[in-house]
């Protein structure tokens, strides 16, 4: 039977969880970058965030289990893993590496929208369809990630009703990308 015992808080104990918990956090967030490498087919990066993020899991555990009565441990272990999350999720937003493909409907202003894009420097496509309520306009736009929001903007200032989804892409060859958005 486990027994659980919540040992006073001294500066060793406080040390050891609170090592517990960089650790965790370091390997969390390496697990969460390592997911989103993975899903853009990043080989390499993959393999090397994954080594390190074993490797800090292993540390993180082994000071866990070799003291599991202790409760400051496993909070400190818990904790590491609910705030690696985060700051993996913080890292891939910051980055904002690869592309997404960002695709537009409008019922009445897929032209103008195509417009404003191509005015914005982005390249863009325009396609027409028929929705539930009639015809559509469909626009898509291959982008980086660090712009889609600038791309969002352009749409919704040009049609605030327009139906928007946003999408990562794996890989991209070929097609328009202006030079003056590779260089911000």
């Amino acid at each position: 039977m486990l027994v659980i015992e919540i040992a006073p808080l001294s500066l060793d104990v406080l040390a050891a969880a609170g090592f517990i918990f960089v650790v965790r956090v370091a390997g969390m967030s390496f697990s969460t970058v390592r997911m989103l490498l993975m899903m853009r087919g990043k080989k390499l990066g993959t393999a090397v965030t994954g080594f390190v993020e074993v490797l800090l899991y292993v540390i993180a555990i082994g000071g866990v289990v070799n003291n599991l009565s202790n409760i400051w441990n496993i909070l400190g272990y818990s904790l590491g893993f609910v705030a690696g999350t985060l700051v993996g999720m913080w890292i891939d937003e910051k980055t904002a590496t690869g592309f997404v493909d960002v695709r537009i409907i409008s019922r009445y202003k897929a032209q103008f929208i195509l417009e404003k894009l191509h005015e914005g420097g982005y390249g863009a496509t325009v396609a027409w369809g028929q929705g539930r309520q009639g015809a559509v306009g469909m626009i898509w736009a291959i982008v980086r990630r660090k712009e889609v929001s600038a791309v969002q903007r352009i749409a919704e200032n040009a049609d605030p009703d327009i139906f928007i989804t946003i999408e990562d892409t794996r890989a991209v060859k070929r097609g328009y990308m202006n030079i003056a958005h590779n260089q911000k």
